[in-house]
């Protein structure tokens, strides 16, 4: 494919508060589930970076952890990735949603981002709200915010996304594509797969369990003419939260083995034969020199 001159390329940080809908939207504008998303806050711990392809633009999103004042190791490393995100970043969406308040977003872009910051406001969740509530707001958020258009928009029904789409295509700079244009992340394999899994955990244990784990995945094969074989670790903080990852019999991490697979089929593709354990890490989350041998 000849790339034209007017080719757009760049990189576009989705920033916010936690659970104000950055991986929904994500996956809503790239129209495939490629972000784990849970009801529950702090699910994103990584910078996530999504590709979207087309004939006249790139764009190369990264989906980053909820914005948080950190109080252990591991809330440090995601504050940084937010950081990092920001820098690399030739536009930035600030994201919140319909419950929040400008001033307090306003103070928040502050602190985050740099004066002369490129960037977008997107107001999300308005699916919940009257389209009367939705331009109030609108309004409110553009008092605040002189310089950057607010875009209403609801990244579980799609309502508004195209236009924040084409806002997002008109300000990145003239550039040839940073990456194939058949690419939709540069992560591997082995990342996302341990992310569906830990997704899984999030929707099945509550309280501080899903917030103690981490995974690993510790072995894959690929076997022709079977299943591909997929070894796990889960590890947790604290012996106590082994035994209630396992369940009675075993019967909690075989339910979260099953639900994990179906959807690791589902992004692969293909049959695996999925192994999972727990270990325990003994606070793993509060110790700089752990959290970089597991990847952070």
């Amino acid at each position: 494919m000849t790339i034209p001159k007017s080719f757009r390329a760049g990189y576009v940080a989705l920033i916010g508060r936690p659970n104000v809908g950055k991986s929904t939207l994500l996956n809503a504008l790239l129209d495939f589930k490629l972000s784990i998303v849970s009801t529950k806050p702090q699910t994103t711990r990584k910078k996530v970076l999504g590709i979207l392809n087309d004939e006249k633009n790139q764009i190369v999103f990264f989906d980053t952890p909820g914005i948080l004042e950190p109080n252990y190791d591991l809330q440090t490393k995601m504050v940084e990735y937010i950081k990092e995100a920001i820098s690399d970043a030739d536009l930035t969406c600030l994201m919140t949603d319909i419950s929040a308040d400008p001033h307090e977003l306003h103070s928040l872009s502050a602190e985050f981002l740099p004066a002369n910051e490129a960037m977008i406001i997107v107001l999300n969740k308005i699916d919940l709200v009257s389209q009367t509530k939705v331009e109030q707001l609108r309004k409110n958020y553009q008092k605040f915010f002189t310089n950057s258009k607010c875009y209403p928009i609801s990244a579980r029904s799609g309502e508004g996304i195209k236009d924040l789409l084409k806002a997002i295509q008109s300000q990145l700079p003239q550039h040839p594509p940073y990456y194939p244009q058949d690419y939709l992340s540069e992560a591997n394999e082995r990342f996302f797969i341990a992310e569906i899994i830990r997704e899984k955990i999030y929707e099945f244990y509550h309280k501080e369990i899903p917030y103690s784990c981490h995974v690993d995945i510790e072995n894959m094969r690929e076997k022709k003419g079977r299943k591909d074989f997929i070894q796990a670790a889960i590890y947790v903080d604290q012996p106590s939260q082994k035994g209630i990852l396992i369940g009675k019999g075993g019967q909690s991490l075989k339910k979260i083995g099953e639900l994990s697979r179906r959807d690791i089929e589902t992004f692969l593709g293909r049959q695996v034969y999925l192994e999972i354990y727990v270990k325990v890490l003994k606070n793993w989350r509060k110790k700089m020199s752990i959290l970089k041998k597991l990847g952070f």
